[in-house]
């Protein structure tokens, strides 16, 4: 959820009753486009944190400090003047607009009693930070904003301060139905569209919402409404502006699985069942935490997208190489046919007469007469020779590149199980694990620093599973991990699955006397098909055997290995009710 006038309303509320009646103690300024002010307010320090990055504008309370640098920005230091040992008075938000006004009162140098406002405007890449004066007159901003940047307000010291009206937008508060059914029902659009685009502090996702609680299709044109639905979405936005107004909020984020997809204030019924909810005691604990997990989350996926783009590209380029060395192993069938040839020559090349361009002779091998042709200038002799000579260069080339293609195929089955080691990476370390075996084997390059980073990183470990029965399984993540969990967690007589024929996880089953129920071989078959390439299909063929039956040949790539007899069983690749330890 975007940072809307609802999430700005919560924290405003939050900031106000922390902060109205305390006193200003640290103005720093971290960042170019950041602000951290700590101040006294309900008998502790606290640290509000004001962002105005085009990136990423924020707005919340922080435990965590930031150094600042050792000459401060000039718009710092004019805050520390005025305000460095201001009185907080309020801070209040206009409508329902992304701004949060933070009103203060001090002593200026003649000792008269003055008021200031520092003004947050979270406006996506327009987000400023502005100083104004009791009458609204701007002193400074974080950022300037000129009339040639702007031609709707010009943000310089010594011009008044406006909230731009760039659209004409209704003040969710006072808006009444009349105004509510001439500017938004009338619009030639979808009414979640009309809804945000037309209402002061309105998200996408807020819009949605509300279109929801009143069970009407968002997608449905707003012209297209009856007035009976009108009058009912009307009253749903008021239902909703008074629990605002009531200061009625319930922080929350909604997560897929570890993932946090979404976050909100309010809550929110069109994900009911959809999403675990954990609920926060602050908007500022829930902000901090969602923007920091969603960082962890958005690096993992560039991270992963990397190693993904060098994997693929190497796929490629063996593709590519095999087909070219398929077809060169086509082209060396016909030596068989050159030997021929020569030894026909040599057999009945005393009948041959000189100069003559060709001669047919019986192919001992299968009684056909064939004819072969010959270069009339030179000897049968020669000529034998040089159809020997054409078959001992396909044979070498036959040889070679039996050689290369088996190499070829190897190498594009481990690339393939990397691959599938990424799909199901889910951590950091994970993919430091898999960087690390792209490095060792020449994929990418490796930096000098990289092992001391790795000490410092907690280590990737294979997934732990319980079935139902209370046999533990064990999942490999990568390579390096089924190495692990097949040679040196696993003992003669535990069970070891595989995806047939496909990349895919060692799993791995636990137990001492290699008797196992019914039940648990299931489970670890399905295991099995969700941890491979065949993830996504109906059903998956699972190889199993006792581990003492698995071998690893000497030199072959991590996570290779081969086994002559096993048992087979088809798996769904569907892991509910698995429990993960």
């Amino acid at each position: 959820m975007p940072f809307d006038g609802f999430t700005m309303a919560a924290m405003v509320r939050e900031i106000d009753a922390g902060l109205s009646g305390g006193r200003i103690n640290k103005i720093a300024q971290p960042e170019p486009d950041e602000l951290i002010i700590t101040a006294r307010g309900n008998n502790k320090n606290q640290r509000l944190l004001l962002s105005a990055s085009a990136s990423l504008p924020l707005l919340y309370f922080t435990e965590t400090n930031k150094t600042s640098p050792l000459t401060a920005p000039n718009f710092c230091m004019l805050l520390r003047k005025h305000i460095g040992s201001a009185h907080i008075l309020s801070v209040t938000q206009p409508s329902l607009e992304r701004i949060a006004v933070i009103h203060m009162e001090h002593l200026n140098e003649l000792g008269d009693l003055c008021q200031k406002k520092l003004i947050f405007e979270l406006m996506g890449k327009h987000s400023n930070l502005i100083f104004c004066d009791e009458e609204d007159r701007i002193l400074d901003s974080i950022k300037h904003v000129p009339s040639h940047i702007s031609s709707v307000r010009e943000v310089l010291p010594g011009r008044d301060y406006f909230i731009p009206q760039t659209q004409e937008k209704l003040d969710p508060f006072v808006m009444t139905e009349e105004q509510f059914e001439a500017i938004v029902c009338q619009k030639p659009m979808p009414i979640e569209k009309a809804l945000y685009s037309s209402i002061t502090g309105f998200s996408p996702v807020m819009a949605s919402e509300i279109c929801f609680r009143a069970s009407i299709d968002g997608d449905r044109n707003a012209a297209d409404l009856s007035g009976l639905e009108r009058t009912h979405l009307y009253h749903t936005v008021r239902r909703l502006m008074e629990q605002v107004s009531e200061g009625d909020f319930s922080p929350h984020i909604l997560y897929k699985g570890e993932e946090p997809v979404e976050f909100g204030v309010l809550p929110f019924q069109m994900y009911q069942g959809r999403y675990r909810v954990v609920p926060y005691d602050s908007v500022s604990s829930m902000l901090e935490t969602y923007y920091a997990a969603r960082s962890v989350y958005t690096r993992m996926r560039q991270k992963n997208a990397d190693l993904r783009r060098v994997v693929q590209t190497a796929l490629d380029r063996d593709r590519k190489k095999l087909i070219l060395q398929e077809k060169q192993i086509h082209d060396t069938e016909k030596k068989d046919k050159y030997r021929i040839y020569g030894e026909l020559i040599n057999t009945y090349g005393y009948n041959v007469p000189e100069g003559a361009s060709s001669f047919s002779a019986v192919n001992y091998y299968n009684g056909e007469e064939i004819t072969i042709p010959l270069d009339p200038l030179l000897s049968p002799a020669d000529n034998a020779k040089r159809y020997f000579d054409r078959y001992g260069k396909l044979k070498r080339t036959e040889e070679a590149l039996a050689v290369q293609t088996a190499a070829v195929r190897e190498e594009i089955d481990h690339l393939e199980s990397i691959s599938n080691a990424l799909s199901i990476a889910a951590n950091e370390a994970d993919l430091s694990q898999i960087k690390d075996e792209l490095a060792a084997y020449g994929f990418i390059h490796s930096h000098p620093d990289s092992k001391k980073g790795a000490k410092m990183q907690a280590k990737s470990r294979p997934l732990h599973y319980r079935s139902s029965d209370g046999f533990d399984i064990y999942v490999g993540k990568n390579n390096f991990q089924n190495d692990e969990l097949t040679f040196r967690m696993g003992t003669g007589n535990d069970w070891w699955f595989h995806a047939k024929k496909m990349p895919g996880s060692h799993v791995l089953v636990k137990t001492a006397d290699g008797e196992l129920p019914d039940q648990t071989f299931e489970e670890a078959g399905r295991l099995a098909a969700y941890y491979s390439a065949g993830r996504g299909t109906p059903k998956v063929e699972i190889d199993y055997i006792q581990k003492k039956h698995v071998k690893k040949p000497a030199g072959a790539r991590p996570g290779f290995v081969v086994y002559y007899t096993n048992y087979s069983l088809v798996a769904s690749p569907d892991i509910s009710g698995i429990e993960e330890v």
